[in-house]
């Protein structure tokens, strides 16, 4: 290309990579504003143009001053952004995903085996293409710089034409207001890294140590065990145990005394959700969490998990998949039945009378569905194998997604037959997701929308209960619960007396 011999002007420069930037990463940008204005009414033209105008204006003088103050820095500046934005619009276009700062987040928390998950060659492709031949045209570039006179002139001169735009455009500030989180989640880069520093914000705004809560105290010496077990993406939608029409849950729907409620997620991505589950309210405090909390007032308390996201866990019994994988047997334990191994010996050789055992499960997690289950749970069929889920139809997508339901309850099943053997033991089981899933409906797919946002399938989910017979314990009518119960279900279950437990959001009778 002529561009990457022959030198040009910093200014020129500026505005064809935002041009560039404009043409390839901003159509679901102007996608969203098209579905959500009359483009036919003069309004509608009117926030259209503004639009294009800014998002040209904006970032060319934002490459500008990057070129100008940072040079060759600034250079590999903008390669950064044009690779992340490539990768960025590819999650976008492909899973419908807004990136804003819970996104941003879920990204941070994402560890290599969740990453790894989501290569297909349509990602490179977009990183080839979109983001690394654009890098090399940048890096070749010879630009031309301009004086410090010239600089602040131009400067000047950018600052007041796009306040002149804004100001133009003034009637449209509520819709634009109104839909912000949306705008600023698909303007690339600033969708990124705007919220990763919200995020990071956020991250130092909370404790760095944890809130501990009033003493406890255990009212008897009944033993007594809970396992609460922490569903990954599950949505009630597809549990046959909530209407469905397929048989998800072969095992459960026959196991006497599992009751289900309806209820909701306070968040639809799995720290947020986790949290919410394991704290006593729902703030944006780190309180101390259940498990850090029952075992500081002497309950035996063990973590079992395949997945990850949980906030600070301080337990002595704390085992990830790697731990739990050596001393199992079996093709079950590349799956989530690695952490029923030895559970009930685990149980029985504990030496306190009240335990809780948590099962972070991450069965449902998305995309690659058909590989988190066992081949003998392919109950349904055919089933998406791809991680682009939008090249796969409704119904090999829902398949995939419903054999890891159905494997759920195989597990959740196994969970209750082994607490049935502890018979010296009132024993409960729990099962409540983080979040729920979106396969498809309305384009969108996984998880991660804003709450106000989120379609229901996000947020909908199950919440499954069992007890012993011996427990003697009944379930409250609740029409529908929170992720807020289960904290003082717990309590209550374990006859743990606090300053902070709520009769209110307790379960049982």
């Amino acid at each position: 290309m002529r561009l990457l011999k022959d030198n040009i002007k910093i200014v020129h420069f500026s505005l064809l990579i935002s041009c560039l930037n404009f043409l390839f990463f901003h159509f679901p940008f102007f996608k969203f504003i098209f579905n959500n204005v009359d483009y036919k009414s003069f309004n509608g033209i009117t926030i259209i143009i503004c639009f294009i105008i800014l998002m040209l204006v904006a970032n060319a003088f934002a490459f500008f001053l990057m070129l100008f103050l940072l040079r060759f820095v600034g250079k590999t500046i903008l390669i950064l952004f044009f690779i992340v934005n490539a990768i960025a619009v590819y999650f976008i276009n492909t899973y419908g995903v807004i990136i804003n700062a819970e996104m941003m987040g879920n990204v941070v928390n994402t560890n290599y085996a969740e990453a790894s998950g989501f290569f297909s060659i349509k990602l490179l492709l977009y990183i080839i293409l979109l983001g690394v031949i654009p890098g090399i045209i940048i890096i070749k570039a010879k630009i031309v710089n301009v004086t410090f006179k010239r600089f602040s002139a131009i400067t000047l001169a950018s600052l007041l034409f796009m306040l002149a735009v804004v100001f133009a455009n003034s009637k449209n500030w509520l819709w634009v207001d109104k839909n912000s989180p949306v705008l600023g989640g698909l303007a690339m880069p600033w969708s990124y890294t705007v919220n990763l520093s919200l995020f990071f914000v956020h991250k130092h705004q909370e404790n760095e140590k944890e809130i501990l809560l009033p003493d406890a105290t255990i009212k008897d010496n009944r033993k007594s065990v809970v396992v609460l077990v922490i569903g990954e993406s599950a949505r009630s939608e597809n549990f046959s145990l909530y209407g469905y029409s397929k048989n998800t849950n072969p095992f459960l729907s026959k196991t006497p005394g599992v009751f289900h409620f309806n209820a909701t997620s306070c968040a639809t991505y799995t720290t947020a959700g986790v949290k919410c589950i394991l704290e006593h309210k729902n703030t944006g405090e780190l309180y101390e969490i259940l498990p850090n909390y029952l075992y500081r007032n002497g309950v035996e308390v063990v973590w079992r998990t395949t997945n990850w996201g949980e906030p600070p866990v301080h337990i002595k019994n704390y085992l990830n998949k790697e731990a739990l994988m050596k001393d199992c047997k079996g093709d079950g334990c590349y799956y989530d039945e690695v952490l029923l191994n030895n559970l009930k010996e685990q149980i029985a050789a504990s030496t306190k009378n009240k335990v809780l055992i948590i099962l972070h499960t991450s069965t449902s997690h998305g995309p690659e569905y058909s590989k988190k289950y066992p081949p003998q749970f392919e109950t349904f069929k055919p089933v998406c194998n791809s991680v682009e889920l939008a090249k796969c139809s409704n119904t090999e997508l829902v398949n995939a997604y419903d054999n890891t339901i159905g494997y759920t309850d195989y597990i959740l099943y196994n969970v209750i037959e082994d607490l049935k053997q502890l018979k010296e033991y009132k024993s409960a089981m729990i099962f409540v997701s983080d979040h729920g899933e979106s396969l498809g409906e309305k384009n969108l797919y996984m998880h991660g929308l804003p709450l106000s946002l989120a379609p229901k399938q996000q947020y909908n989910i199950p919440f499954i209960v069992w007890t012993s017979d011996n427990s003697l314990k009944q379930l409250k009518t609740e029409n529908s619960l929170s992720q807020d119960y289960v904290f003082h279900s717990v309590l209550n279950f374990l006859s743990i007396q606090s300053p902070v437990y709520n009769e209110e959001l307790n379960i049982f009778k």
